[in-house]
């Protein structure tokens, strides 16, 4: 499941390596195989290797369900715009959907499309009529309140719930625990003790969302001091598979591979720079970068070089 924050704002719910952990974990995610085979979608560059989100189903015959899913095969393609203008985006949603449904529930689908883009354009004009305020809490319930009441011109009560339900959730969570680290009349004990009956509360989906980024991290840390005591691939992918799933480590073995990768090619791109770094113009080196990176890549240098 990918996470594409940058169309929502707040509100997107999942943190970055919660959706790591969730993309690894489903089910239905494609062996790498798979993963390679799809890399001829390429919808955008960006896309290259990966399928579209969003597990849609049907309600009873051919009622289409509206859930969170149906949102994520929406923001995967919209993660585009930039790449793609919003037309090509919408057509190729539209094509998605024929192709995962039958008639009548696409023909649904692509209507709710045309109203959730219609809510995605809205969203710019929240900004502008929030309350000034420096309070990181207050503003961020406010700026959900606008969100849900700008919600209910597009959608119906139970589409908003079942497209949004859960990331609000997730975001009322969070606004709660920042208003319990801002509360100046609280100890720390009593801080803990608010924070605690927060995690008490938690529905068992949310909390193992907010759980998943600190379990991809310490299966990683695993990893990092087996590779340490001398293991191998096989004995990492063992260890990876068992606290995730097969498809799970195999897909984790083909991120390492390339980050060794581009490793790799950034060493080399250094080594060659460096010799070139005390004489050479600027325009030489940025020949250089051309001729060893992609335009997109060349944003990630200046941390290396």
């Amino acid at each position: 499941m990918k996470t594409n924050a940058k169309l929502l704002g707040f509100g997107a719910g999942a943190l970055a390596l919660g959706a790591l952990y969730f993309s690894l974990n489903r089910p239905d995610a494609p062996a790498p195989a798979a993963r390679r085979e799809a890399d001829y979608f390429a919808f955008v560059p960006s896309m290259a290797g990966t399928r579209p989100d969003g597990d849609i189903k049907l309600d009873g015959g051919e009622q289409l369900r509206v859930d969170a899913e149906l949102g994520h095969l929406f923001d995967y393609y919209l993660a585009g715009l930039g790449e793609k203008s919003l037309e090509a985006i919408t057509s190729e949603i539209e094509r998605e959907l024929e192709r995962r449904l039958t008639a009548a529930p696409a023909a649904a689908a692509k209507r709710l499309l045309a109203r959730y883009l219609a809510y995605k354009r809205a969203l710019a004009g929240i900004e502008p009529g929030l309350p000034p305020t420096r309070d990181l809490a207050q503003a961020a319930r406010a700026r959900l309140s606008a969100m849900q009441a700008l919600r209910l011109q597009h959608f119906s009560a139970a589409e908003s719930a079942g497209l949004f339900g859960f990331s609000d959730a997730y975001d009322a969570d969070a606004i709660a625990r920042i208003e319990i680290e801002q509360d100046s009349a609280l100890d720390a004990a009593q801080k803990r003790q608010k924070l605690a009956a927060l995690d008490a509360r938690l529905p068992a989906a949310l909390r193992e969302e907010r759980a998943a980024p600190r379990r991809v991290l310490d299966i990683e840390e695993a990893a990092r001091k087996m590779r340490a005591d001398g293991a191998g691939d096989n004995a990492v992918y063992a260890m990876r598979a068992g606290a995730l799933s097969a498809g799970a480590a195999a897909r984790l073995a083909d991120l390492d591979r390339e980050e060794a990768a581009w490793k790799g090619r950034i060493d080399a791109y250094l080594a060659e720079r460096a010799k070139l770094a005390a004489t050479a113009p600027p325009q030489e080196l940025q020949a250089l970068r051309d001729a060893r990176f992609k335009p997109e890549e060349q944003k990630r240098l200046p941390a290396y070089e």
